[in-house]
């Protein structure tokens, strides 16, 4: 286990994943305290020389709140225009408090046409990897104005893993609303317990239930799918609670935080 996390500390191309429940509150109106740390923590991260990448949900969260809307349009059309609001107000804030902290970011939206088509596939590889190069954070998401059914990734827990496995990243966090994998729900079983460590994503699948919040697309079996993927490419994950985003520095220290899965490059013995 100290060899696991000594690869975790050194870890030095980073995904980090947050979630709508994480970024905004529970009717929609964003939560500023928690994006500005998030902002100051990750510019700080890179300046210690650490390449950051962020994939980020939000922006028909963010729009719901803005328009006002008790919940997400059913039709297509619907959920299009409002990301389309939500995309503009989403990168308006992060270019303002990155900026605060001296750094610039830049968007990247994707389909899953963008990931299967070679091509495509390389123009998003080249285009990360370069903003990389010149000092520059990208912030990713799933281009919800023009996605529909057939060619939409679906959530950004599957996105994030799509992504750290395209980079070739060190590690992936997915930061939550939870503190991690539990073998119960916590919300339902107060005798629920986390699990620290999973090295057979098989042996822990069951556990998972179902969506999160009415504000988000995904729950737990979309993680697991992610850290399946994720694990599956050599990239370690970690879900931790996005409460606390200085958590990060933790996990850089190789300190147990939320619920780790294991790099298949690793043993369970090791």
């Amino acid at each position: 286990m100290k060899e696991i996390l000594k690869d975790i500390a050194s870890a030095h191309r980073i995904v980090v994943k947050v979630g709508t429940s994480t970024l905004t509150y529970e009717q929609g109106a964003m939560n500023l305290k928690l994006i500005d740390r998030l902002a100051m923590v990750l510019s700080d991260l890179k300046n210690r020389g650490k390449e950051i990448i962020l994939v980020s949900s939000g922006a028909q969260g963010i729009a719901m709140g803005k328009l006002h809307l008790a919940e997400k349009p059913k039709d297509t059309k619907g959920k299009q225009a409002i990301a389309a609001v939500g995309q503009c107000e989403l990168m308006f804030l992060y270019d303002k408090m990155f900026g605060d902290y001296n750094n610039t970011v830049a968007q990247v939206l994707v389909t899953r046409d963008d990931i299967a088509i070679p091509k495509r596939k390389r123009n998003i590889q080249n285009t990360i990897t370069t903003l990389l190069e010149m000092g520059i954070i990208p912030i990713i998401n799933e281009n919800d104005t023009v996605s529909y059914d057939e060619i939409e990734i679906g959530d950004n827990d599957t996105l994030s893993a799509v992504v750290a496995d395209l980079v070739d990243a060190d590690l992936l966090v997915l930061f939550s609303d939870i503190d991690g994998l539990y073998d119960g729900d916590p919300r339902t079983n107060k005798d629920a317990k986390l699990l620290p460590v999973v090295f057979d994503i098989d042996s822990v699948r069951a556990m998972a239930g179902g969506a999160g919040t009415k504000r988000g697309t995904g729950g737990m079996v979309t993680k697991l799918e992610a850290a399946e993927r994720a694990t599956n490419a050599g990239i370690h994950m970690i879900i931790a609670n996005g409460n606390n985003i200085d958590g990060i520095y933790d996990i850089l220290e190789g300190k147990l935080m939320g619920t780790l899965f294991v790099s298949k490059n690793f043993k369970k013995e090791d």
